[in-house]
């Protein structure tokens, strides 16, 4: 539970970068970047694996290349569902999570795990 919680902090502070270097990525608070981060870790934890067993297939013909598209799919339902986070635009929305993606790992490499304490 501990690194769930972790996970949503480092996602809140990833979504907040990706919006002041996106300009098509609008976080309208610090609440609405931690609901939306929260939002995206449930989506990711049940509804990828769903689409990724669903888009295997296309998955190996694109060589993995799909799997942005299925990034980019979940952090669009996630502007659909929260309030105060928006993205504009299917590619733009593709770059966003491809972003998402490096920030949040750079941050997760930074700051480390929690203390298991």
């Amino acid at each position: 539970m501990r690194s769930f919680v972790w996970r949503v902090i480092i996602n809140a502070l990833a979504l907040l970068a990706v919006a002041t270097i996106l300009k098509g990525v609008v976080v309208e608070s610090v609440f609405s970047a931690f609901i939306a981060a929260l939002v995206l870790g449930v989506l990711n934890a049940f509804i990828r694996p769903v689409l990724l067993l669903f888009s295997l297939p296309l998955n190996i013909m694109t060589l993995g290349l799909f799997t942005f598209v299925i990034n980019g799919l979940l952090l669009w339902m996630v502007s659909v569902f929260v309030k105060g986070f928006h993205t504009s635009g299917f590619f733009l929305t593709i770059a966003a999570a491809i972003l998402l993606s490096i920030i949040s790992g750079l941050l997760s490499w930074l700051l480390g795990k929690p203390d298991k304490h």
